[in-house]
């Protein structure tokens, strides 16, 4: 009879204590201010990158930095059906960052390379836009990437 009772009490309190996890505000996280970005390469997707970038950091931080930014797509085709028309594409996107902390003078460079891949359409347009939305997906986890690495790197010197 105990068994019966302390087993759902047991259960319902271990459901209502939390583990004390905590969601971090990345405003607090990025204690950085970008002085400039200086984009090289592919156009659309440095521009997705340089406006998360400016919009994450903080302004008047003590931390200034600069930023060079390399990037470049490449699109190659990873499948085919057996009448030999494509079926699936393959995007890399490969960002070369290099960082600049303007009152120490020291200096990051690190590469970021995200893959992914979509199918073709019926239709031309739809294929399109596949093409365009996972472009933003992988410019949105490299420009996630770049803040970690920068708030790492930047944390340990």
């Amino acid at each position: 009879m105990k068994k019966k009772i302390l087993f759902p009490i047991l259960t319902i309190f271990l459901l209502i204590n939390n583990c004390g996890f905590k969601i971090v505000n990345k405003s607090e996280i990025y204690k950085f201010d970008i002085n400039e970005i200086i984009a090289t390469g592919d156009n659309r997707i440095n521009f997705k990158i340089k406006n998360k970038l400016i919009f994450s950091s903080e302004k008047n931080e003590k931390k200034l930095v600069d930023i060079y930014l390399d990037t470049n797509k490449s699109k190659e085709v990873k499948e085919k059906n057996i009448n030999n028309e494509i079926t699936k594409y393959q995007i890399s996107i490969t960002s070369t960052v290099r960082v600049k902390e303007l009152v120490s003078e020291n200096e990051i460079s690190f590469s970021i390379v995200k893959n992914g891949d979509y199918s073709v359409a019926s239709q031309y347009s739809q294929t399109l836009a596949n093409e365009k939305k996972l472009i933003e997906v992988l410019a949105d986890d490299v420009t996630e990437n770049i803040l970690s690495t920068i708030v790492l790197k930047l944390d340990d010197l």
